[in-house]
């Protein structure tokens, strides 16, 4: 059975089915039967390396973690957990191998297939990504729904106040008994000047002193 289970053509297969397990998996918001089965697959393909005397306790480990950084990434935010479990798999499987080059066409071969489910969901069934929505801000701020980025107090273009405190060039100015925020038109403003707005962009409020 080991002698079997370690052929080229049947580790293709076991990589194959645990590349589109976990492709699947990546549709769902939660762990599913189709992530079993590719965990199931990746196990059974290094029970019997062990077995076989190809892979040893330091290959186990690393396939373990990365089986559970991959896990996390399902309740993680960001793509760290996930990318690191699956260059840990990859390793893993390399080290594990009888041969480089055999498993190596084997691991291409997976994922070229899982590649084509990968799409097939997404253009044929219209899947959606589900498991990396958490990365991605689907809403807007839209401000029919009361969202204001910044308060444009184009309101106050052409009136007249006094500064409250110096402007060098940015300080305080006082407009109909309101502070307002304001910065000069690029000269120094002493306290208590008589000054007017003469360009408002968003909440930027430009002033002149009146000579």
């Amino acid at each position: 059975m080991i002698e079997f289970l370690t052929n080229p053509v049947v580790v293709t297969v076991l990589l194959t089915i645990a590349g589109v397990g976990i492709v699947v998996e990546l549709f769902s918001s939660k762990f599913g039967i189709a992530g079993f089965i590719g965990v199931f697959a990746l196990i059974i393909f290094f029970y019997v390396h062990f077995q076989a005397g190809l892979a040893g306790f330091g290959t186990i480990i690393l396939f373990v973690a990365g089986i559970l950084l991959i896990f996390l990434e399902f309740f993680l935010p960001g793509a760290i957990a996930g990318t690191l479990g699956v260059a840990a798999l990859i390793l893993s499987l390399f080290l594990a191998g009888q041969n480089a080059l055999q498993i190596g066409v084997s691991i291409l071969i997976a994922i070229a297939v899982s590649f084509f489910v990968f799409f097939l969901m997404i253009k044929t069934f219209g899947k959606k990504l589900v498991l990396f929505n958490k990365m991605v801000l689907s809403e807007t701020a839209r401000k029919e729904d009361g969202y204001v980025s910044n308060i444009n107090r184009t309101d106050l273009l052409g009136m007249e106040g006094r500064t409250l405190t110096i402007l060098r060039p940015a300080g305080t100015i006082i407009i109909n008994n309101e502070r307002v925020d304001a910065v000069s038109e690029g000269g120094f403003i002493e306290k208590n000047a008589e000054v007017k707005v003469i360009k408002v962009e968003g909440a930027r409020i430009v002033v002149r002193e009146i000579q």
